[in-house]
């Protein structure tokens, strides 16, 4: 018999008993990692937006509109 899960549950099971330096761990060597690493940081962004203010929220975008001003596309770090 086989377990299908989707990759939210996947993820979160994942990392479910990891402390913070273990998702840090993670976190750190998923970013400008390998692609296949992109759905996981995902899943664990919507678990924090989920949980954000709405005031915090606003705060996260203009942070990300304002990092964005300073890339161009293909470019992942600003120069």
């Amino acid at each position: 018999m086989s377990i299908l899960l989707d990759l939210r549950q996947a993820v979160i099971h994942k990392v479910h008993d990891q402390d913070e330096q273990q998702l840090r761990s993670m976190i750190e060597g998923s970013v400008d990692g390998p692609e296949a690493a992109l759905p996981g940081l995902g899943v664990m962004f919507e678990m924090i937006w989920k949980d954000m203010k709405e005031a915090e929220q606003a705060d996260l975008i203009s942070s990300l509109h304002d990092h964005l001003k300073t890339v161009t596309p293909g470019q992942l770090v600003p120069q």
